[in-house]
C-alpha cells in the first residue's frame, strides 16, 4: 500500500528543482529502501503497530511521463485476518504530466498483491496538482482488502508538501475512505508531519491518526487499536 517513501521523493523534488533547465535522460531507473516504525496506509497500521522494511524500483520514461514500478513492505494483517503471507506487493504504472504551467496530472493503475489471495486488491487513480498541493482519488474494481462486496470503493486524498525553510519539508494529509456495502469501515484518516534530506538518508517524523470504527480496526492478534494516533518515524534512500 504504497507509499510510506514517498517523502522522500518530495524531498528529492525540491532538491533538484533549481535544475529544473537541465535536461533530464530519456529514461531514468531509481531504487528505494527504508525503514519505518510502523507502516500505516491510509491512517491504518498494516503491521500491528510495529516496525516494517519496505523497499522498490521505478522506470519512468521522461518524454512521454510514462512509468512503472514495484514496491514491496513487510505486513502482520492477513494473517491476523486468518490468512498467510507476510509480504505486500504493489505493482503499478501510469503517466504524468503538466496540463499547464501550473497543473500537472497523474493517472494510473496499482495491483496490492498478497499471498492471501482474499486480500488482493486492484485499483485505478488520477491525480490532480497546483503547486504543492494533490487531489487524487483511487477507485477500487476489486473487493477492497478483503471486504466482502465491496468492488467500487473508492478513498479521495488531499495532500500539500512544502519548503518550511532550514532543509524540512512539511507534509500535510487528509484522506477519506469510503467502502461499499460496508458502512462501518469507512472513516477519514489525516497527517501533520515534516522531512528532512540528511545527506545519506531522508527522515521523516509524522503523526497520523483517523476516526475509524475502533471495532472495525482492532487487531485480531492483541485487541489493539489499528488506526489510533500515533507517531510515525521512516527513514528511507533512493538511489
Amino acid at each position: 500500500m504504497k507509499k510510506v517513501i514517498l517523502a522522500a521523493a518530495v524531498c528529492a523534488a525540491f532538491a533538484t528543482s533549481v535544475h529544473a533547465e537541465e535536461a533530464k535522460p530519456a529514461n531514468e531507473v531509481s531504487f528505494n529502501a527504508a525503514v519505518t516504525s510502523d507502516y500505516r496506509y491510509r491512517g491504518i497500521s498494516q503491521t500491528r503497530l510495529k516496525p516494517a522494511l519496505q523497499g522498490g524500483a521505478d522506470y519512468v520514461n521522461n518524454p512521454t511521463g510514462f512509468y512503472l514500478g514495484a514496491w514491496a513492505s513487510t505486513i502482520k494483517w492477513t494473517k491476523d485476518a486468518g490468512g498467510e503471507g507476510s509480504v505486500e506487493l504493489d505493482v503499478y504504472a501510469g503517466k504524468r504530466g503538466q496540463i499547464s504551467e501550473d497543473f500537472s496530472y497523474d493517472v494510473g493503475v496499482l495491483r496490492y498483491q498478497y499471498e492471501y489471495a482474499p486480500a488482493n486488491t486492484t485499483e485505478i487513480y488520477g491525480q490532480l496538482g497546483y503547486g504543492p498541493a494533490t487531489l487524487k482519488y483511487s477507485h477500487s474494481t476489486s473487493n477492497l482488502f478483503g471486504f466482502a462486496d465491496s468492488e467500487n470503493s473508492g478513498y479521495l486524498d488531499f495532500s500539500a508538501n512544502f519548503d518550511i525553510g532550514n532543509g524540512f519539508i512539511a507534509n500535510l494529509h487528509a484522506g477519506r475512505q469510503s467502502v461499499r456495502h460496508n458502512a462501518a469501515a469507512e472513516y477519514t484518516d489525516w497527517k501533520i508531519g515534516a522531512t528532512r534530506d540528511l545527506g545519506f538518508a531522508t527522515l521523516a517524523a509524522a503523526v497520523i491518526g483517523t476516526n475509524a470504527d475502533k471495532s472495525a480496526y482492532a487487531s485480531p492478534a492483541n485487541g489493539k487499536f489499528l488506526g489510533k494516533t500515533a507517531l510515525q518515524l521512516t527513514l528511507s534512500k533512493t538511489f
